[in-house]
């Protein structure tokens, strides 16, 4: 597969996108549109909104100008021709794999995978989907475990907690030579560091709450379609969703059958919070990647430290391999294992800046004690399998001053 020329974003694009696009009575934001439903003059209107003969809006659980407005610049950051937005990645997840997976399908993920993913992978097999779990960062796995049956490849870029980065590219030339749907959650990276499209996605995912949101305030989640992969050879698209241009297939069969069957539409007032967020998008990206290889470097340097999980450092197993596929940032997540006579806990209550909570990307740096907490319903093995020590912190980086977060962290160890 050669390699994809995505068109990197134009941040000053992106910002002046609302205006650009007719808003009513000039606004420079796409206004908060919250009706529940649209009326048309006339039946035959009314009729050729439904069929899809003509753009328009039927009913807000299948889509509202605000959400779409969203969608158009989540199309400009992926270089993609169509985005969906769901209430939340969860629902992006779910919702795609419920309508492009059939009983009898095989598919690949990486082991590493975001505790609630996992376990919705477990829901997926009950459902008679077979899951196979591989070492994404070796793609002889991957390519081991191809079948005849494989429909799709599953992948984050950036794992959580423990931070190891997929061979990207190399699945994503695996995916290009077997015709298999490739997927990537690029929740950790977001398209500041990485395009998607650039290592061979089919459809790539965002938690919008996450980076593109950034503030904490608004839950949602997206797919796009960049346009690689052949929906025409896709053997589990349904015959209502076989019309007009292939290249819409997979995106329309994810809109009907993926947000509209199970309800999942992301709600107008979130869907402005996140296009607001996400006018700062790289500003914040990479103010958080600064402050994580900050803390990351020094983090390292100490006694009470056993290990630090961050690509961005040259001990992590796959920094060269980010340093190559990423835009020269790292991320803003990063983790870190204790010494073991050192009280997890105790350790996190003498933090004062820091805030202990479960979320990723905010504005202010959040810490958590991942094996008693978001990963603790997997049990040891399977935490074991991940590389998550039970003194392992993580931690999503903000916006604070450098030097006050190294302080933080410096008394709280002594």
């Amino acid at each position: 597969m050669s390699k994809s020329t995505a068109k990197p974003f134009s941040e000053s694009k992106l910002l002046h996108a609302d205006r650009r696009s007719n808003t009513e009575h000039g606004a420079v934001r796409k206004p908060l549109h919250v009706s529940a439903t649209y009326a048309y003059p006339t039946a035959q209107a009314l009729v050729d909104t439904f069929q899809g003969k003509q753009s328009g809006y039927v009913y807000s659980r299948q889509g509202n100008p605000t959400g779409a407005a969203l969608e158009a610049q989540i199309n400009m950051l992926e270089d993609s021709h169509s985005t969906c937005c769901f209430t939340t990645g969860m629902a992006a997840i779910s919702g795609m794999m419920i309508a492009l997976l059939r009983h009898g399908d095989h598919i690949i993920c990486s082991q590493f995978l975001f505790g609630n993913t996992n376990s919705f992978m477990g829901t997926l097999s009950q459902l008679g989907v077979e899951v196979s779990f591989v070492d994404a960062t070796d793609p002889q796995q991957v390519a081991s475990a191809i079948r005849s049956d494989t429909r799709m490849v599953f992948v984050e870029t950036i794992a959580n907690p423990a931070t190891q980065v997929a061979a990207l590219a190399e699945i994503g030339q695996l995916c290009a030579q077997h015709a298999i749907l490739y997927v990537v959650d690029s929740t950790m990276t977001t398209p500041v560091l990485l395009q998607s499209k650039n290592i061979g996605a089919s459809l790539v995912i965002h938690s919008l709450s996450k980076g593109i949101g950034g503030h904490g305030n608004a839950l949602g989640g997206s797919i796009s379609d960049t346009g690689l992969f052949d929906w025409s050879t896709y053997s589990n698209i349904y015959p209502a969703y076989q019309k007009g241009d292939p290249a819409k297939w997979g995106i329309t069969q994810i809109r009907k059958k993926g947000l509209r069957d199970m309800g999942a539409t992301l709600r107008a007032e979130d869907a402005h919070r996140i296009a607001t967020g996400l006018e700062t998008l790289s500003l914040r990206i990479k103010a958080t990647c600064d402050n994580a290889l900050a803390l990351a470097t020094w983090l390292e340097q100490q006694p009470q430290i056993k290990r630090v999980y961050y690509p961005g450092l040259a001990s992590h197993a796959q920094h060269e391999r980010a340093a190559e596929v990423f835009s020269g940032l790292y991320g803003g997540l990063l983790s870190f294992e204790l010494d073991d006579t050192i009280d997890c806990l105790a350790f996190l209550d003498r933090l004062q800046m820091v805030i202990l909570s479960s979320h990723l990307s905010d504005t202010r740096t959040l810490a958590i004690p991942v094996a008693r907490t978001i990963f603790w319903e997997m049990g040891p093995e399977r935490r074991a399998s991940m590389g998550i020590d039970d003194n392992l912190i993580r931690l999503s980086l903000g916006l604070e001053n450098t030097n006050d977060l190294i302080d933080d962290f410096r008394q709280a160890l002594a």
